[in-house]
Protein backbone atom coordinates (compact mmCIF):
# COMPACT_ATOMS: atom_id res chain seq x y z
CA UNK A 1 0.00 0.00 0.00
CA UNK A 2 1.01 3.57 -0.51
CA UNK A 3 -0.10 5.97 2.13
CA UNK A 4 -2.04 9.11 0.99
CA UNK A 5 -0.35 12.37 2.45
CA UNK A 6 -2.47 14.63 4.80
CA UNK A 7 -3.59 16.83 2.13
CA UNK A 8 -4.46 14.38 0.05
CA UNK A 9 -6.45 12.80 2.56
CA UNK A 10 -8.12 15.93 3.53
CA UNK A 11 -9.51 16.65 -0.18
CA UNK A 12 -11.07 12.92 0.13
CA UNK A 13 -12.83 13.11 3.59
CA UNK A 14 -13.68 16.63 3.26
CA UNK A 15 -16.27 15.43 0.09
CA UNK A 16 -19.70 16.63 1.42
CA UNK A 17 -23.10 16.02 -0.29
CA UNK A 18 -22.77 19.25 -1.91
CA UNK A 19 -18.87 19.67 -2.18
CA UNK A 20 -17.52 17.37 -4.91
CA UNK A 21 -14.11 17.62 -4.46
CA UNK A 22 -13.06 16.33 -8.05
CA UNK A 23 -11.41 18.51 -10.87
CA UNK A 24 -11.98 18.66 -14.15
CA UNK A 25 -11.13 19.54 -17.77
CA UNK A 26 -13.04 20.17 -21.03
CA UNK A 27 -10.91 19.31 -24.77
CA UNK A 28 -12.05 20.60 -27.68
CA UNK A 29 -10.62 18.45 -30.53
CA UNK A 30 -10.59 18.92 -34.34
CA UNK A 31 -11.74 15.88 -35.05
CA UNK A 32 -12.71 17.10 -38.88
CA UNK A 33 -9.45 17.25 -39.90
CA UNK A 34 -8.32 14.38 -38.60
CA UNK A 35 -5.48 11.93 -40.33
CA UNK A 36 -7.44 8.75 -41.09
CA UNK A 37 -10.80 10.25 -39.41
CA UNK A 38 -11.41 10.90 -35.66
CA UNK A 39 -13.17 7.49 -33.99
CA UNK A 40 -14.38 7.21 -30.25
CA UNK A 41 -12.56 3.63 -30.60
CA UNK A 42 -9.36 5.13 -31.77
CA UNK A 43 -9.82 7.45 -28.50
CA UNK A 44 -10.65 4.69 -26.01
CA UNK A 45 -7.73 2.44 -27.32
CA UNK A 46 -5.01 5.82 -27.03
CA UNK A 47 -6.61 5.73 -23.47
CA UNK A 48 -6.25 2.51 -22.40
CA UNK A 49 -2.75 1.90 -23.48
CA UNK A 50 -1.62 5.07 -21.51
CA UNK A 51 -3.15 3.35 -18.27
CA UNK A 52 0.27 1.73 -17.34
CA UNK A 53 2.38 4.55 -17.13
CA UNK A 54 -0.53 6.87 -15.39
CA UNK A 55 -0.46 5.68 -11.70
CA UNK A 56 -3.49 7.89 -11.29
CA UNK A 57 -5.91 5.89 -13.24
CA UNK A 58 -4.53 2.46 -11.58
CA UNK A 59 -4.77 3.45 -7.99
CA UNK A 60 -7.95 2.74 -5.84
CA UNK A 61 -8.33 3.82 -2.37
CA UNK A 62 -8.63 1.71 1.37
CA UNK A 63 -10.29 3.45 3.99
CA UNK A 64 -9.36 3.09 7.13
CA UNK A 65 -12.39 2.33 9.75
CA UNK A 66 -13.62 5.41 11.37
CA UNK A 67 -11.35 7.58 9.67
CA UNK A 68 -8.66 7.22 12.31
CA UNK A 69 -5.66 7.56 10.03
CA UNK A 70 -5.00 8.70 6.79
CA UNK A 71 -6.37 6.34 3.74
CA UNK A 72 -4.21 4.09 1.21
CA UNK A 73 -3.67 3.42 -2.50
CA UNK A 74 -3.41 -0.09 -4.23
CA UNK A 75 -3.35 -0.70 -7.52
CA UNK A 76 -5.71 -1.83 -9.42
CA UNK A 77 -5.86 -5.31 -11.17
CA UNK A 78 -9.16 -5.34 -12.65
CA UNK A 79 -9.76 -2.15 -14.09
CA UNK A 80 -12.82 -2.00 -16.85
CA UNK A 81 -12.00 0.57 -19.31
CA UNK A 82 -15.56 0.94 -20.29
CA UNK A 83 -17.31 2.11 -16.59
CA UNK A 84 -14.48 4.78 -16.96
CA UNK A 85 -14.48 6.07 -20.63
CA UNK A 86 -17.96 6.92 -21.86
CA UNK A 87 -19.39 8.59 -24.77
CA UNK A 88 -22.14 10.09 -25.25
CA UNK A 89 -23.71 13.01 -28.12
CA UNK A 90 -24.85 16.50 -27.80
CA UNK A 91 -28.34 17.57 -28.59
CA UNK A 92 -28.88 19.71 -31.84
CA UNK A 93 -27.56 21.65 -32.87
CA UNK A 94 -24.66 21.00 -30.62
CA UNK A 95 -23.48 24.39 -29.81
CA UNK A 96 -21.73 26.05 -27.07
CA UNK A 97 -24.78 26.49 -24.65
CA UNK A 98 -25.60 22.54 -25.26
CA UNK A 99 -22.14 21.81 -24.78
CA UNK A 100 -22.41 23.77 -21.17
CA UNK A 101 -25.20 22.06 -20.04
CA UNK A 102 -24.02 18.54 -20.44
CA UNK A 103 -20.31 19.77 -19.15
CA UNK A 104 -22.47 20.88 -16.21
CA UNK A 105 -24.67 18.16 -15.36
CA UNK A 106 -21.10 15.82 -15.64
CA UNK A 107 -19.87 17.74 -13.16
CA UNK A 108 -22.85 17.43 -10.82
CA UNK A 109 -22.25 13.89 -9.55
CA UNK A 110 -19.41 12.76 -7.22
CA UNK A 111 -16.89 9.42 -8.33
CA UNK A 112 -17.38 6.19 -7.85
CA UNK A 113 -15.08 5.47 -4.63
CA UNK A 114 -15.17 1.63 -4.96
CA UNK A 115 -13.35 2.20 -8.80
CA UNK A 116 -10.15 4.17 -9.73
CA UNK A 117 -11.61 7.96 -8.82
CA UNK A 118 -11.54 9.09 -12.29
CA UNK A 119 -13.69 9.28 -15.75
CA UNK A 120 -13.46 10.34 -19.39
CA UNK A 121 -16.40 11.25 -21.72
CA UNK A 122 -16.20 11.71 -25.33
CA UNK A 123 -18.78 14.02 -26.23
CA UNK A 124 -20.04 13.62 -29.92
CA UNK A 125 -21.91 15.90 -32.18
CA UNK A 126 -20.67 19.39 -31.59
CA UNK A 127 -21.00 21.82 -34.92
CA UNK A 128 -18.26 22.13 -37.07
CA UNK A 129 -17.06 18.54 -37.10
CA UNK A 130 -15.21 19.02 -33.05
CA UNK A 131 -15.36 16.55 -30.47
CA UNK A 132 -15.46 17.62 -26.44
CA UNK A 133 -13.53 15.15 -23.99
CA UNK A 134 -14.59 15.54 -19.93
CA UNK A 135 -11.95 14.36 -18.04
CA UNK A 136 -13.12 14.09 -14.05
CA UNK A 137 -10.54 13.12 -11.58
CA UNK A 138 -10.65 13.13 -7.52
CA UNK A 139 -8.35 15.95 -6.44
CA UNK A 140 -7.44 13.93 -3.89
CA UNK A 141 -4.87 12.10 -6.56
CA UNK A 142 -3.53 15.33 -8.65
CA UNK A 143 -3.70 19.22 -8.29
CA UNK A 144 -3.15 21.58 -10.96
CA UNK A 145 0.86 21.18 -11.50
CA UNK A 146 -0.07 17.61 -12.08
CA UNK A 147 -2.85 17.59 -14.00
CA UNK A 148 -0.85 19.78 -17.06
CA UNK A 149 2.16 17.37 -16.38
CA UNK A 150 -1.17 14.59 -17.25
CA UNK A 151 -2.12 16.27 -20.41
CA UNK A 152 0.91 16.00 -21.78
CA UNK A 153 0.98 12.08 -21.09
CA UNK A 154 -2.52 11.41 -22.33
CA UNK A 155 -2.10 13.74 -25.13
CA UNK A 156 0.35 13.22 -28.14
CA UNK A 157 2.76 16.07 -29.72
CA UNK A 158 2.07 14.76 -33.55
CA UNK A 159 -1.32 13.46 -35.17
CA UNK A 160 0.17 10.12 -35.17
CA UNK A 161 0.26 8.59 -31.61
CA UNK A 162 2.96 7.65 -30.12
CA UNK A 163 3.64 3.57 -29.41
CA UNK A 164 1.93 2.61 -25.67
CA UNK A 165 4.19 1.85 -22.66
CA UNK A 166 3.40 -1.78 -21.14
CA UNK A 167 5.65 -1.39 -18.17
CA UNK A 168 3.77 0.15 -15.06
CA UNK A 169 5.34 3.14 -14.06
CA UNK A 170 5.20 3.95 -10.58
CA UNK A 171 3.68 0.73 -9.35
CA UNK A 172 3.04 0.01 -5.74
CA UNK A 173 5.33 -2.55 -4.64
CA UNK A 174 2.82 -4.36 -2.01
CA UNK A 175 -0.25 -3.57 -3.48
CA UNK A 176 -2.02 -6.20 -0.94
CA UNK A 177 -5.18 -4.59 0.25
CA UNK A 178 -5.37 -5.54 4.46
CA UNK A 179 -8.11 -7.00 6.20
CA UNK A 180 -10.62 -3.92 7.79
CA UNK A 181 -9.28 -5.61 11.10
CA UNK A 182 -5.54 -5.06 10.21
CA UNK A 183 -6.03 -1.50 9.10
CA UNK A 184 -8.06 -0.48 12.42
CA UNK A 185 -5.30 -2.07 14.23
CA UNK A 186 -2.71 -0.42 12.72
CA UNK A 187 -4.49 3.70 12.53
CA UNK A 188 -5.33 2.79 16.26
CA UNK A 189 -1.57 2.36 16.96
CA UNK A 190 -0.36 5.24 15.06
CA UNK A 191 -3.23 7.50 15.94
CA UNK A 192 -2.14 7.09 19.61
CA UNK A 193 1.90 7.44 19.37
CA UNK A 194 1.88 10.04 16.74
CA UNK A 195 -0.99 11.99 17.23
CA UNK A 196 0.39 14.36 20.39
CA UNK A 197 3.68 14.70 18.40
CA UNK A 198 2.14 15.76 15.95
CA UNK A 199 -0.15 18.41 17.39
CA UNK A 200 2.74 19.45 19.33
CA UNK A 201 5.03 20.38 16.47
CA UNK A 202 2.51 21.90 14.72
CA UNK A 203 1.79 24.00 18.08
CA UNK A 204 5.25 25.15 18.28
CA UNK A 205 5.27 25.28 13.71
CA UNK A 206 2.30 28.30 14.51
CA UNK A 207 4.02 29.91 17.03
CA UNK A 208 7.16 30.51 14.78
CA UNK A 209 4.82 31.06 11.97
CA UNK A 210 2.69 33.94 13.72
CA UNK A 211 6.53 35.86 15.08
CA UNK A 212 7.56 35.61 11.39
CA UNK A 213 4.83 37.25 10.00
CA UNK A 214 4.20 40.28 12.60
CA UNK A 215 6.81 42.37 10.37
CA UNK A 216 5.05 41.94 7.65
CA UNK A 217 1.58 42.51 9.03
CA UNK A 218 2.50 45.78 10.40
CA UNK A 219 3.70 47.11 7.10
CA UNK A 220 2.89 49.79 4.82
CA UNK A 221 0.92 47.62 2.43
CA UNK A 222 -2.38 45.79 3.87
CA UNK A 223 -2.44 42.68 3.55
CA UNK A 224 -5.62 39.96 2.30
CA UNK A 225 -5.96 37.63 5.07
CA UNK A 226 -9.64 35.07 5.33
CA UNK A 227 -12.16 35.76 6.92
CA UNK A 228 -11.98 39.61 6.15
CA UNK A 229 -13.88 39.49 2.98
CA UNK A 230 -17.45 40.54 1.95
CA UNK A 231 -20.23 38.66 1.48
CA UNK A 232 -22.02 38.50 -1.68
CA UNK A 233 -24.07 35.91 -4.01
CA UNK A 234 -20.82 34.17 -5.15
CA UNK A 235 -20.63 32.94 -1.08
CA UNK A 236 -23.63 30.94 -0.52
CA UNK A 237 -23.29 26.91 0.03
CA UNK A 238 -23.33 25.61 -3.31
CA UNK A 239 -25.79 22.78 -3.82
CA UNK A 240 -24.96 19.59 -5.61
CA UNK A 241 -25.86 20.96 -9.29
CA UNK A 242 -22.96 22.98 -11.22
CA UNK A 243 -22.85 25.41 -14.27
CA UNK A 244 -19.88 25.57 -16.36
CA UNK A 245 -19.09 28.68 -18.79
CA UNK A 246 -15.86 29.05 -19.91
CA UNK A 247 -13.84 32.35 -22.18
CA UNK A 248 -11.08 32.41 -24.80
CA UNK A 249 -8.19 34.72 -24.99
CA UNK A 250 -4.92 35.75 -26.95
CA UNK A 251 -1.90 34.98 -24.28
CA UNK A 252 0.18 37.13 -26.98
CA UNK A 253 -2.24 40.29 -25.56
CA UNK A 254 -2.33 39.31 -22.02
CA UNK A 255 1.52 39.35 -21.75
CA UNK A 256 1.63 42.56 -23.88
CA UNK A 257 -0.74 44.13 -20.53
CA UNK A 258 1.88 42.64 -18.14
CA UNK A 259 4.82 44.11 -20.06
CA UNK A 260 2.88 47.29 -20.36
CA UNK A 261 1.97 48.13 -16.23
CA UNK A 262 5.45 46.25 -15.55
CA UNK A 263 3.68 43.52 -13.34
CA UNK A 264 3.63 39.18 -13.60
CA UNK A 265 1.61 37.38 -16.18
CA UNK A 266 -0.87 36.19 -12.81
CA UNK A 267 -1.43 39.95 -11.48
CA UNK A 268 -3.03 40.25 -15.24
CA UNK A 269 -4.92 37.11 -14.99
CA UNK A 270 -6.40 38.16 -11.97
CA UNK A 271 -7.20 41.64 -13.05
CA UNK A 272 -8.98 40.17 -15.74
CA UNK A 273 -10.84 38.16 -13.38
CA UNK A 274 -11.50 41.14 -10.76
CA UNK A 275 -12.56 43.04 -13.68
CA UNK A 276 -15.42 40.10 -15.02
CA UNK A 277 -16.64 39.37 -11.32
CA UNK A 278 -16.85 43.04 -10.36
CA UNK A 279 -19.24 43.99 -13.69
CA UNK A 280 -20.98 40.35 -13.04
CA UNK A 281 -22.01 41.99 -9.33
CA UNK A 282 -23.07 45.09 -10.70
CA UNK A 283 -25.24 43.70 -13.08
CA UNK A 284 -26.83 41.34 -9.75
CA UNK A 285 -26.62 44.58 -7.90
CA UNK A 286 -24.52 42.74 -5.36
CA UNK A 287 -21.12 44.77 -5.51
CA UNK A 288 -20.00 45.22 -2.17
CA UNK A 289 -18.14 48.79 -0.86
CA UNK A 290 -15.00 46.63 0.50
CA UNK A 291 -12.92 44.53 -1.82
CA UNK A 292 -13.07 40.73 -2.96
CA UNK A 293 -10.78 38.50 -1.38
CA UNK A 294 -9.44 35.54 -3.89
CA UNK A 295 -8.00 32.16 -2.83
CA UNK A 296 -5.09 31.61 -5.06
CA UNK A 297 -3.60 27.89 -5.51
CA UNK A 298 0.17 27.97 -5.18
CA UNK A 299 2.25 24.94 -6.59
CA UNK A 300 4.84 23.62 -4.14
CA UNK A 301 6.53 21.76 -6.11
CA UNK A 302 9.93 21.60 -7.55
CA UNK A 303 11.06 21.20 -11.62
CA UNK A 304 11.96 17.28 -10.83
CA UNK A 305 8.58 16.35 -8.27
CA UNK A 306 6.20 14.58 -10.24
CA UNK A 307 4.86 12.18 -7.14
CA UNK A 308 1.08 11.46 -7.40
CA UNK A 309 -0.85 13.82 -5.04
CA UNK A 310 -1.29 17.56 -3.85
CA UNK A 311 1.51 19.74 -2.96
CA UNK A 312 -0.14 23.02 -2.54
CA UNK A 313 -0.12 25.99 -0.53
CA UNK A 314 -2.57 29.11 -0.44
CA UNK A 315 -1.97 33.13 -1.15
CA UNK A 316 -4.60 35.46 -0.45
CA UNK A 317 -5.15 38.25 -2.39
CA UNK A 318 -7.34 41.65 -3.03
CA UNK A 319 -9.22 41.56 -6.32
CA UNK A 320 -9.35 45.49 -5.45
CA UNK A 321 -13.20 45.59 -6.88
CA UNK A 322 -12.93 48.61 -4.90
CA UNK A 323 -11.42 50.49 -7.41
CA UNK A 324 -12.96 51.71 -11.08
CA UNK A 325 -9.92 52.37 -13.02
CA UNK A 326 -8.83 49.09 -14.97
CA UNK A 327 -5.35 50.15 -14.97
CA UNK A 328 -4.89 51.00 -10.81
CA UNK A 329 -7.35 47.78 -10.05
CA UNK A 330 -4.22 45.73 -11.46
CA UNK A 331 -1.84 47.80 -10.06
CA UNK A 332 -3.33 47.48 -6.37
CA UNK A 333 -4.07 43.76 -7.25
CA UNK A 334 -0.09 43.52 -7.72
CA UNK A 335 0.98 45.28 -4.74
CA UNK A 336 -1.48 42.80 -2.82
CA UNK A 337 -0.22 39.46 -4.65
CA UNK A 338 3.95 40.84 -3.89
CA UNK A 339 2.55 41.34 -0.08
CA UNK A 340 0.86 37.71 -0.05
CA UNK A 341 4.02 36.62 -1.76
CA UNK A 342 5.99 38.26 1.44
CA UNK A 343 4.25 36.56 3.94
CA UNK A 344 3.97 32.77 2.15
CA UNK A 345 8.10 32.85 2.27
CA UNK A 346 8.13 33.77 6.14
CA UNK A 347 5.49 31.48 6.73
CA UNK A 348 7.20 28.73 4.57
CA UNK A 349 10.45 28.98 6.59
CA UNK A 350 9.25 27.57 9.34
CA UNK A 351 6.51 24.65 7.28
CA UNK A 352 6.73 21.68 8.71
CA UNK A 353 3.60 20.63 8.26
CA UNK A 354 -0.07 21.50 7.86
CA UNK A 355 -3.09 21.11 9.81
CA UNK A 356 -4.30 18.06 8.60
CA UNK A 357 -1.19 16.38 8.98
CA UNK A 358 -2.48 16.31 12.59
CA UNK A 359 -5.97 16.08 12.48
CA UNK A 360 -7.30 12.26 12.02
CA UNK A 361 -9.57 11.96 8.61
CA UNK A 362 -12.87 10.83 10.56
CA UNK A 363 -12.55 14.37 12.04
CA UNK A 364 -11.98 16.33 9.12
CA UNK A 365 -15.36 14.76 7.45
CA UNK A 366 -17.23 15.31 10.85
CA UNK A 367 -16.42 19.33 10.31
CA UNK A 368 -17.58 19.22 6.65
CA UNK A 369 -20.99 17.77 7.45
CA UNK A 370 -21.48 19.78 10.97
CA UNK A 371 -20.21 22.97 8.59
CA UNK A 372 -22.83 22.29 5.83
CA UNK A 373 -25.41 20.83 7.57
CA UNK A 374 -25.64 23.63 10.07
CA UNK A 375 -25.59 25.93 7.18
CA UNK A 376 -22.21 27.68 9.02
CA UNK A 377 -22.14 29.22 5.35
CA UNK A 378 -24.31 31.82 5.84
CA UNK A 379 -23.68 32.79 9.25
CA UNK A 380 -20.18 32.53 9.29
CA UNK A 381 -17.63 35.63 7.82
CA UNK A 382 -16.71 33.93 4.35
CA UNK A 383 -13.18 32.46 3.83
CA UNK A 384 -12.41 34.42 0.45
CA UNK A 385 -14.74 35.49 -2.30
CA UNK A 386 -13.61 33.28 -4.67
CA UNK A 387 -10.63 30.63 -5.77
CA UNK A 388 -8.46 31.62 -8.92
CA UNK A 389 -6.15 29.28 -10.15
CA UNK A 390 -3.69 30.30 -12.92
CA UNK A 391 -1.84 27.13 -14.02
CA UNK A 392 0.66 27.19 -17.21
CA UNK A 393 0.41 24.62 -20.12
CA UNK A 394 2.60 23.53 -22.70
CA UNK A 395 3.63 26.18 -25.39
CA UNK A 396 3.31 23.36 -28.58
CA UNK A 397 -0.28 21.55 -30.17
CA UNK A 398 -1.36 19.05 -29.45
CA UNK A 399 -3.69 16.03 -30.30
CA UNK A 400 -5.79 13.20 -29.34
CA UNK A 401 -6.11 10.31 -31.27
CA UNK A 402 -5.08 12.58 -34.12
CA UNK A 403 -7.33 15.59 -33.79
CA UNK A 404 -5.42 18.81 -32.35
CA UNK A 405 -6.39 19.95 -29.34
CA UNK A 406 -8.31 23.70 -30.22
CA UNK A 407 -9.10 24.16 -26.21
CA UNK A 408 -8.45 22.97 -22.59
CA UNK A 409 -10.63 24.75 -19.97
CA UNK A 410 -10.05 23.00 -16.80
CA UNK A 411 -13.00 22.97 -13.64
CA UNK A 412 -11.91 23.44 -10.03
CA UNK A 413 -14.59 22.44 -7.33
CA UNK A 414 -16.66 24.46 -5.65
CA UNK A 415 -16.46 24.04 -1.35
CA UNK A 416 -16.26 25.84 1.95
CA UNK A 417 -19.49 28.46 1.21
CA UNK A 418 -17.81 29.68 -2.26
CA UNK A 419 -20.01 28.68 -5.23
CA UNK A 420 -17.69 30.01 -7.85
CA UNK A 421 -14.16 28.72 -9.13
CA UNK A 422 -12.16 30.20 -12.05
CA UNK A 423 -9.42 28.01 -13.20
CA UNK A 424 -7.16 29.60 -15.94
CA UNK A 425 -4.89 27.66 -18.48
CA UNK A 426 -2.46 28.71 -20.70
CA UNK A 427 -1.94 25.92 -23.70
CA UNK A 428 -0.20 26.59 -27.65
CA UNK A 429 -0.15 30.71 -26.96
CA UNK A 430 -4.15 30.49 -26.08
CA UNK A 431 -5.47 31.66 -22.25
CA UNK A 432 -8.51 29.12 -21.89
CA UNK A 433 -10.48 29.90 -19.01
CA UNK A 434 -12.89 27.71 -16.98
CA UNK A 435 -15.36 28.92 -14.82
CA UNK A 436 -17.58 26.53 -12.59
CA UNK A 437 -19.99 27.79 -10.52
CA UNK A 438 -23.60 26.75 -8.67
CA UNK A 439 -26.57 27.78 -10.78
CA UNK A 440 -28.59 27.68 -7.95
CA UNK A 441 -27.13 30.64 -6.11
CA UNK A 442 -25.09 32.23 -9.54
CA UNK A 443 -27.42 32.92 -11.67
CA UNK A 444 -26.25 33.52 -15.27
CA UNK A 445 -22.64 32.83 -14.48
CA UNK A 446 -22.04 32.63 -18.39
CA UNK A 447 -21.80 36.63 -17.65
CA UNK A 448 -18.77 36.08 -15.76
CA UNK A 449 -16.88 34.48 -18.78
CA UNK A 450 -18.14 36.98 -21.28
CA UNK A 451 -17.12 40.15 -19.45
CA UNK A 452 -13.81 38.27 -19.65
CA UNK A 453 -13.04 39.73 -23.35
CA UNK A 454 -14.09 43.64 -22.57
CA UNK A 455 -11.81 42.93 -19.47
CA UNK A 456 -9.19 42.89 -21.59
CA UNK A 457 -10.04 45.55 -23.78
CA UNK A 458 -10.25 47.79 -21.09
CA UNK A 459 -6.79 47.33 -19.43
CA UNK A 460 -5.38 47.47 -23.47
CA UNK A 461 -6.90 50.83 -23.35
CA UNK A 462 -6.01 52.05 -20.25
CA UNK A 463 -2.04 50.65 -20.76
CA UNK A 464 0.59 53.43 -20.19
CA UNK A 465 2.02 54.80 -23.28
CA UNK A 466 5.97 53.88 -23.56
CA UNK A 467 7.99 57.22 -23.60
CA UNK A 468 9.25 55.93 -27.51
CA UNK A 469 5.89 55.89 -28.65
CA UNK A 470 4.92 58.90 -26.99
CA UNK A 471 7.49 61.05 -29.10
CA UNK A 472 6.29 59.58 -32.57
Amino acid sequence: MKQMSGQDAAFLYGETPNWHMHVSGLMIVDAANAPGGWTFEKFREIVISRIPETPQLRWRYVDVPFGLDRPSWVEETDIDPDFHIRRIALPRPGGAKELAEVVGRLASYKLDRSRPLWESWCIEGLEGGKVAIVVKMHHAIMDGATGAGLTEVLLDLTPEPRPAVTELTEEIPDSREPSQMELFTRAAVRTWYRTPFRVARFTRQSISQLFSVIPILRGEQPISLPLSAPRTILNSDPTPRRSFSAAHLDLDRVKEVKDAYGVKLNDVVLALCSTAIRNYLIKQDDLPEATLIAQCPVSMRTESDDDVGNKVASLFTSLATDIDDPGERLLKIHESTQSAKEMREAMAAHQIMGLTDTTPPGLIALAARMYTGAGLASRTPPAVNVVVSNVPGPTFPLYVAGGRLLGMYPMGPLLMGMSLNITVFSIDGKVDVGIMSCPDTVPESHLIGEYMEAALVELEDAAPVAADEATD
